[in-house]
Order: C-alpha cells, then structure tokens, then sequence
C-alpha cells in the first residue's frame, strides 16, 4: 500500500478502514491508556503497518474515561 493511500486512513473510524481494506487479511491492535479505562465514542485508526500476512491497523478510541479503582 502506498504512503499516501495509508495516510489518507488515518484517524478515520475502524469500521470504515475494515470496509475499502477487503482485499488482504487485517489484523487489529487496540492501543490503550496504561491505566483502567473506559473507551468512549469512536473507535479511530491511528496507525497502519504492512506486514507479511496481514495489514495491522492499530486503533483507539476518541478518548478514555479513567475508571476508578477500589
């Protein structure tokens, strides 16, 4: 995949990149606060790289609600 078409899927929802990326296996890494925490709204690419067998998004959610521990 070329620089400029990885690019332009970048910060777009996961869904959507899932959707025009049909044509190769995907794999999808969630990238998370170093705390508990709650994602909340949507859940955006952030980061693509090509590797042999698949195409591995990396994605996070808008933002992230700290959950509270006991």
């Amino acid at each position: 995949m070329p620089d400029q078409a990885r690019e332009s899927l970048i910060l777009l929802p996961e869904v959507e990149v899932r959707r025009r990326l049909t044509d190769r296996a995907l794999a999808l890494r969630l990238v998370l606060p170093p705390f508990p925490a709650l994602g909340v709204g949507e859940l955006r690419v952030l980061r693509i790289d090509e590797a042999d067998v698949a195409i591995e998004l990396y994605a996070g959610y808008e933002r992230y609600e700290r959950l509270e521990s006991r």
